[in-house]
């Protein structure tokens, strides 16, 4: 069948809206109708070459639909389901599933080529090309076929133009403070980077019990924006929160430091450390360029003060439990999505939805089809 999509052919290019070719789903792989579709800054990150995967690709991670097509040997899904889609597929059988860690799935390993997970070939093609799918998913495409290990079932009465942040943004976020850094209720935390995982860090730190949270931007709306969600503290930059996480703390500094920057920095991870407290921890959950080989920072703080430097993957998540977890939060009232949403886009306003992130404007775009 035919659908739309957007293809990034070169890097540094313009996301480019076209009509694709898309093929039925074969054996475990299901065709699904999107709703709706976040703009994560980590698709940002294939136009730079930040992550090195395979181009051309469609574009596009956290999404969500309804089901139109299962394959041969899919059971648990029918069309008219609706489905959120995780960023890494969960396979349920692998050791990293089997331990409780959904997040490392060992298919996991085939997102840089972007091909089906059955047989490594494509179903999305353009101009007598194969095209690869950002995260196995491409959910910048009006229809796209995807493995039914990338599906998460939701009720019918979710709103998938929301629930499509779940994706990726809302569980990275909120896991990188809950599960990665083990938010306790009375610690204090600095977040630094203030875009759709950084709010999200927020909520989870908040809703972990955190007594004061200190929000890092050099935007001045986002640092409203995260006191908003439940910062009580803000700092335009790391040099600025060294004084104010120290003078807040009486000078113990921030339990938990999450890093959720746009690109991360290795020489900012000295300055992370030193808001972080004795027997502290900092998160890495930004993406840093895969060329960065280098990190500055104090060996000596780790040993001398018992900190810690760990990463985050997905927020160290479960998707299949936390996504539903996260939706039953919101349906509650104590998860915020409908306000993470700053801006819509349609399809082909997608690169005007990147322009956007890139000046600041938003805490999410969302591309509503």
């Amino acid at each position: 069948m035919q659908t739309r999509a957007a293809v990034l052919w070169e890097l540094g290019k313009e996301w480019s809206v076209e009509s694709i070719e898309l093929d039925p789903p074969r054996h475990g792989e299901v065709l699904v109708r999107l709703a709706g579709s976040g703009l994560c800054h980590s698709d940002e990150h294939l136009v730079t070459g930040d992550l090195p995967f395979e181009l051309p690709i469609i574009g596009g991670h956290e999404g969500a639909g309804v089901v139109e097509e299962v394959g041969p040997g899919v059971d648990w899904l029918q069309p008219g389901d609706h489905v959120v889609f995780g960023f890494i597929p969960a396979c349920g059988r692998c050791p990293s599933c089997a331990s409780g860690h959904e997040n490392l799935c060992d298919l996991g390993q085939y997102l840089a080529g972007g091909r089906q997970i059955s047989d490594h070939t494509a179903r999305h093609h353009a101009a007598g090309t194969d095209l690869g799918l950002m995260c196995l998913l491409g959910t910048f495409s009006e229809r796209t076929v995807v493995n039914e290990a990338s599906c998460i079932k939701v009720g019918p009465d979710v709103p998938l133009d929301k629930a499509c942040l779940l994706g990726c943004g809302v569980v990275t976020g909120w896991g990188s403070a809950v599960y990665a850094a083990e938010v306790k209720p009375g610690e204090d935390v600095a977040v630094v980077g203030i875009g759709g995982i950084g709010i999200n860090a927020i909520q989870g730190a908040k809703i972990a019990g955190a007594r004061q949270i200190f929000a890092v931007d050099p935007v001045e709306w986002k640092r409203e924006q995260a006191v908003a969600f439940g910062a009580t503290h803000t700092a335009a930059s790391l040099e600025e929160a060294a004084g104010v996480v120290g003078e807040a703390t009486q000078g113990r500094m921030a339990n938990k430091v999450i890093m959720t920057m746009g690109v991360g920095r290795g020489e900012a991870i000295a300055a992370a450390l030193a808001i972080t407290s004795k027997l502290g921890r900092v998160v890495v959950t930004n993406i840093h360029p895969a060329t960065e080989i280098q990190v500055t920072m104090s060996a000596l703080d780790l040993t001398l003060m018992e900190k810690q430097v760990v990463g985050s993957l997905f927020g160290s998540a479960n998707p299949r439990v936390d996504i539903p977890r996260l939706l039953d939060l919101y349906e509650r009232g104590e998860l915020k999505l409908d306000e993470l949403v700053t801006r819509t886009y349609s399809l082909d306003e997608v690169n005007q939805g990147y322009e956007d992130m890139r000046q600041g404007r938003n805490l999410r775009g969302v591309i509503v089809f």
